[in-house]
């Protein structure tokens, strides 16, 4: 059977690179999804060139012209989702329903963001000098640069994307190569509408060559970028060169606290919700659980019950609760973690070990360890998997330290009845999102997100904030003559 082939989308036109990667199917190694372009350093360039030429006719198209654009891509988004939400789970291994629900989301970001193109208002004031007045409103910040992780391969470049072309921006996109298909299908939608050429770019390549050029290009004025906090450094430095605005989504080692009231069906879903959901492998998963020690015993066991229930398997069939992990290395990566764990001193309660199916694949059973301390390796770097750590600890106070005890603060969660110990910590846990009785891994569209310390860099992503990064300020004082 033929293996099909997929391209770039550069100034109009889906065009090949100077070299193919393949993609496969974490979830059974002998399915490809297809051959997918890798550009070139000179392809790079000619895209943020016709990016830059073609922003100001984007912009000058209006605001009903991108509202409409913006709409019809959300609404194929969702009226697709099942179709997309099946190919995206066979890209990246998450569970099917997971998948759809990614696209499903993704479809609703267009149409907020189609929204919030008539949303652009401005605002008057009086001088204080006689007889001048002052207008101040928004305009795209121009070439924005759009380099995104693979976890996510729909959800977060749209999020980027969305605004940036509702706000009249072009936009470069560099996906993640692990999930170029979900990009390929994103680009399809978009290019089928009414943008003027080079408007929206999909550059698949490596970030030593497609990465390196945006964020070194001087003729992009804004750079996106979620990924690792090591990468995340060496973006904003290379970009500060040509002080390029930067916005950077990073790594993060977030927490779930269990107090001894906590309801313990709520702490076990939110528990697996934030941990092990998308098999661990978001920004946002609690990797960390630390239990006050009257209900420790008690959570632990009902923990481990439930992960013993817990569905492993490819990420198309029925009932699978959690899917492979993305690739080989990550699998490697993670079985490495639950070693270090073990070497410092961690009791492993269940798991921990890579498990078979009736297709090769990268399937690791869920893991928890108990008899951790805070300042293990394990409970201060992320860990991308499928694996979490119960730390013990005296009492509310003693968990609010703990939690805090970190050099990132994207998510924390906490779980209990009493009211007092959840307003406390809704102000005084030092992490961007924060969630009584609910995982840490589950946000909103419409309401900004991103974190604190190592997590985060810049203006926040999502809801009305975004504006924040796409556009930029312009202030007119006025005499009449």
């Amino acid at each position: 059977m033929a293996v099909a082939r997929y391209r770039n989308f550069i100034n109009g036109e889906w065009v090949d690179g100077e070299s193919t990667i393949s993609n496969v199917n974490p979830s059974d190694l002998s399915d490809s999804l297809g051959e997918f372009a890798q550009a070139s350093t000179e392809q790079t360039r000619e895209a943020i060139a016709a990016a830059r030429a073609a922003q100001p006719q984007w912009y000058a198209k209006g605001l009903e012209h991108r509202y409409n654009a913006l709409l019809a891509i959300g609404t194929e988004l969702m009226d697709r989702a099942a179709e997309l939400g099946r190919e995206l789970a066979r890209e990246e291994g998450k569970p099917f329903a997971e998948g759809k629900g990614e696209v499903y989301r993704s479809g609703q970001f267009f149409h907020y963001y189609a929204a919030e193109v008539h949303r652009q208002m401005g605002d008057t004031a009086d001088s204080v000098r006689p007889g001048i007045e002052v207008e101040t409103w928004r305009e795209p910040m121009g070439v924005v640069g759009v380099i995104s992780p693979w976890n996510f391969p729909m959800a977060t470049p749209v999020w980027k994307i969305a605004p940036a072309l509702a706000f009249g921006n072009a936009v470069i996109w560099k996906p993640a190569n692990l999930v170029p298909y979900s990009a390929t299908q994103v680009a399809e939608i978009i290019s089928r509408q009414d943008l003027p050429p080079g408007t929206f770019n999909l550059v698949m390549g490596r970030g030593s060559q497609v990465g390196n050029t945006l964020v070194e290009s001087p003729d992009v004025d804004a750079l996106t970028f979620t990924g690792s906090v090591e990468t995340g450094k060496q973006v904003g430095a290379k970009a500060m060169q040509n002080l390029t605005k930067v916005q950077m989504e990073m790594g993060s080692k977030n927490a779930l606290v269990v107090l001894d009231d906590a309801d313990i069906e709520t702490a076990v879903q939110c528990a697996f919700g934030g941990g092990y959901s998308g098999t661990g492998q978001k920004c946002t998963a609690s990797s960390r659980i630390i239990v006050t020690e009257g209900i420790h015993d008690r959570f632990v066991e009902a923990l481990v019950e439930r992960l013993g229930k817990a569905k492993v398997g490819h990420a198309l069939e029925e009932g699978t609760e959690i899917g492979p992990v993305v690739d080989a290395n990550q699998l490697e990566q993670d079985l490495a973690w639950i070693e270090k764990a073990k070497e410092e001193g961690c009791t492993l309660a269940f798991g921990g070990e890579r498990v078979e199916r009736d297709t090769e694949g990268y399937f690791l059973q869920p893991t928890l360890f108990t008899d951790s301390h805070n300042r293990m390796t394990v409970n201060q770097e992320e860990m991308f998997g499928p694996i979490a750590c119960v730390i013990k600890v005296r009492d509310y106070d003693e968990a609010l330290a703990t939690l805090n005890d970190t050099r990132f603060g994207l998510t924390a969660g906490i779980v209990t009845r009493s009211l007092g110990p959840a307003m406390h910590f809704k102000r005084n846990a030092r992490f961007g999102c924060v969630m009584i009785n609910l995982p840490t891994a589950g946000t909103d569209y419409h309401v900004p997100f991103g974190g604190r310390n190592e997590s985060s860099y810049g203006p926040r992503e999502q809801g009305q904030y975004a504006r924040e990064f796409y556009t930029e300020v312009k202030t007119s004082y006025m005499r009449a003559m």
